[in-house]
């Protein structure tokens, strides 16, 4: 009797165990944000390789070409964060593109991280204007282009008047990739030193940055590169990017 009764105390708690596991592991959720006139499908690669280290992802469609970054900053970021409540996240990191690194810039100078949301975790950009882009400059005022680009388009230039210009130092954990390579030889001249085609190495840099690496990549296609994708990872886990690697 003895030992029955130990063998069934014994099969009770691990299934108090079994049944208590979930909760006790925390669930990290990434939100991503596609770029300038691009749809949540450009990262689409990156959320299925997140899913698969352990995360729960957000990836997030807004109207990138319909409103200006400051609507569309609370708009994307707000429903991220509500599809990670959703999944009963603890922490909320940010993987963005281009554009999406701005909406992230204007939401956290805008106003602080509201208290009753979950911890603000790390935040990885690609290929961010982070000092606007001399192509805006040269290329805004001809006709067609704000109807391609939209209000937010026409506001990341390099100007004083820029959004990106405006927003200051960055002060959480930021890691920025620049890439190096470009597929438009033609909007590259328009662009200072190394490129990757929309944005110059040195323009993705921001006052405040943890982190900073510069892969052989183009802007278009550089959430898909296996190398970016990687040290975005990489960067969620360690606060920092993986500089020992080839």
């Amino acid at each position: 009797m003895i030992m029955r009764a130990r063998n069934l105390s014994t099969a009770m708690l691990c299934l108090l165990m079994w049944h208590s596991a979930p909760a006790a592991y925390a669930i990290e959720c990434v939100v991503l944000l596609h770029g300038l006139a691009r749809t949540s499908h450009s990262m689409d690669e990156m959320a299925q390789h997140l899913v698969q280290a352990g995360y729960a992802v957000a990836n997030i469609n807004y109207p990138s070409r319909d409103h200006t970054i400051a609507e569309l900053a609370p708009m994307a970021i707000n429903e991220g964060i509500e599809r990670c409540n959703q999944q009963d996240a603890h922490r909320i990191h940010f993987v963005t593109h281009s554009l999406g690194g701005i909406l992230v810039r204007q939401y956290l100078a805008s106003s602080a991280w509201p208290a009753n949301n979950p911890e603000l975790g790390r935040v990885v950009m690609l290929g961010p204007p982070n000092q606007g882009s001399e192509i805006v400059d040269n290329l805004k005022d001809i006709p067609g282009y704000e109807l391609w680009n939209g209000p937010a388009g026409n506001q990341l230039g390099t100007d004083a008047n820029s959004i990106p210009r405006q927003l200051g130092p960055v002060n959480f954990e930021l890691g920025v990739i620049a890439g190096t390579d470009t597929m438009n030889p033609l909007l590259s001249q328009y662009l200072p030193g190394p490129n990757d085609g929309k944005v110059s190495v040195i323009s993705t840099k921001v006052e405040g940055m943890t982190d900073f690496i510069s892969l052989p990549t183009t802007h278009t296609f550089m959430m898909n590169n296996d190398e970016v994708i990687s040290q975005a990872t990489f960067f969620l886990m360690n606060g920092r990017f993986d500089h020992q690697t080839p």
